[in-house]
């Protein structure tokens, strides 16, 4: 009787078994959707605004800055608030779709403030 009843409590798998394939499965479906970025604003050249790459802002840290708020030199763009220079070959450097100066930073952390990416006018606008 007793082998009758181990048998039966090893075939039984357990909630614990029976669950962590569902939580392996939801995990899996929340890890591999794509990433969403989030949105510039509307404005006259873009009226239905447009969305920063994901790679430059994992977490809203882009917002559209005033052209007082970057500068020119010749070494490169450079950020007032910071004193951060970005030289004129930059990868983080990218057109900005609406001719406005956009700047994404880091927010918190060892880097914030370092630039991720600075959005800027054409020489065209």
């Amino acid at each position: 009787m007793f082998a009758a009843n181990s048998r039966s409590a090893i075939a039984a798998p357990s909630v614990g078994q029976l669950l962590l394939p569902l939580f392996a499965a939801s995990a899996i479906a929340v890890l591999t959707t794509p990433a969403l970025a989030h949105d510039a604003k509307p404005t006259a050249a873009k009226a239905q605004g447009w969305s920063y790459p994901f790679a430059c802002c994992a977490n809203y840290d882009c917002h559209e800055v005033s052209q007082t708020s970057i500068s020119e030199r010749p070494e490169g763009y450079v950020i007032k608030d910071t004193g951060e220079v970005l030289a004129y070959s930059d990868r983080r450097i990218k057109n900005s779709p609406d001719g406005e100066f956009h700047w994404c930073a880091h927010e918190a952390g060892l880097d914030a403030g370092k630039t991720i990416c600075l959005f800027v006018p054409p020489s065209s606008y």
